[in-house]
């Protein structure tokens, strides 16, 4: 009888709340990725956005951790998700129809907050890909039972997200069959590959054709009163209203956002992560106008939130020089890539970087709306436009 309880509960679970319930072993499985660090995990827990709560998902095989994966619990409510949109009758009625689809909880495996793969790792070595996602599946349906009968709340949308077009992910098609989950294309990440050869700013100048190393040399000309300087803890605490103020003139301008990051979630990203966070702030005549934040994530750079005054940006060609900016950090400090996210992909394309294909696997938990109305509010929340890619080398 001991034999049969012991082979039933060789491959295992068990869910945690909080980073200080980890156990030892998390942070020693081999991954480089500091989304995936308690460093971050910790500093995330008390800075994160309101509307976000985060579940950790240890597997074991027998005694031994062998996978993790983030979960994050997300409150998703209108007056959250537009700011400063239209008030015309027809985009209220699209308002009013996704509040009925999204409005409640939903899980997110990954986080939200940061484009890019940053939810799941197993070690391949001891447990199948099946196995793995098996324990990853009764973790959530523990998790839907959990949150309703602790907050009276159902989750509405289950999602995977961001995977790139060769992850491995995609192979376990009989796991998203049986549990619903469809396979939908989001915006591209784009992503600078540094190469090897580069050192220095001259090199990366030199690389660009005759139209874009003039337009380098215009938009640095329109900055050359701007200061940037790294920000240390305790200047991040001396300036954190201004940060805040700056980050939210470029959050709020996006028209459609799931978060708004809490007032102290630079200070908390700076405390736990130390060098590995980095804020550099532009200053004009010793006033803050502009800032932009970069995590360093084992040989790549993880580009992250940003802010800058929405009238000094076009008279100083702000956003285009923190992406130069960000560029030759990475090359002068011997990173191999450039994590540039998936926005404003037109004009990070004119500063080098690609886009890669990125896909996520989601469902609603009601089955009379159905796939079709969550591809529409997919659509809605992260269209797939249509845009210029830019070749700036030679």
């Amino acid at each position: 009888m001991f034999s049969v309880f012991y082979f039933f509960y060789l491959v295992h679970f068990k869910l945690f709340k909080n980073t200080n319930e980890l156990p030892n072993t998390w942070d020693a499985l081999p991954t480089c990725d500091i989304f995936l660090k308690k460093a971050f995990l910790s500093a995330l827990e008390q800075s994160s956005p309101a509307n976000i709560y985060s579940n950790y998902l240890c597997v074991y095989k027998a005694e031994k951790l062998v996978g993790i994966a983030v979960i994050q619990r997300v409150q998703m409510y209108t007056d959250d998700i537009f700011r400063n949109t239209s008030s015309n009758n027809l985009k209220f009625l699209g308002k009013k129809l996704f509040a009925k689809i999204v409005k409640g909880n939903a899980l997110i495996i990954g986080n939200l907050m940061h484009t890019g793969q940053h939810g799941i790792f197993f070690l391949s070595e001891e447990i199948s890909m099946e196995a793995y996602f098996k324990q990853l599946s009764q973790a959530i349906h523990q998790l839907k039972k959990d949150i309703k009968k602790q907050y009276q709340k159902k989750i509405r949308i289950i999602a995977f997200k961001d995977f790139f077009e060769e992850d491995p992910i995609h192979t376990n098609t009989a796991f998203f069959k049986k549990e619903n989950l469809y396979k939908v294309q989001v915006q591209p990440n784009m992503l600078f590959s540094i190469p090897k050869q580069w050192t220095s700013t001259e090199d990366y100048i030199a690389a660009f054709n005759k139209k874009y190393r003039d337009r380098y040399k215009r938009a640095r000309k329109k900055a050359y009163l701007i200061q940037t300087r790294e920000l240390d803890l305790e200047s991040i605490k001396k300036q954190s209203k201004i940060l805040y103020t700056l980050y939210e003139n470029v959050s709020d301008n996006a028209g459609v956002n799931s978060f708004k990051l809490a007032p102290n979630h630079f200070y908390k990203l700076k405390e736990y992560l130390n060098e590995d966070f980095k804020v550099f702030g532009c200053f004009l005549k010793e006033e803050l106008i502009g800032f932009y934040t970069l995590i360093l994530n084992d040989n790549t750079i993880e580009t992250y939130f940003l802010g800058y005054k929405q009238d000094l940006q076009q008279e100083h060609q702000l956003y285009l020089n923190m992406l130069y900016q960000m560029t030759i950090y990475g090359i002068e400090n011997n990173f191999e890539s450039i994590v540039f996210a998936r926005t404003a992909m037109e004009i990070k394309s004119s500063i080098g970087a690609k886009p890669h294909v990125m896909h996520v696997y989601l469902k609603h938990t009601n089955n009379f709306i159905g796939n079709t109305f969550l591809k529409l509010l997919v659509k809605y929340l992260n269209p797939i436009r249509d845009w210029q890619e830019r070749h700036p080398f030679k």
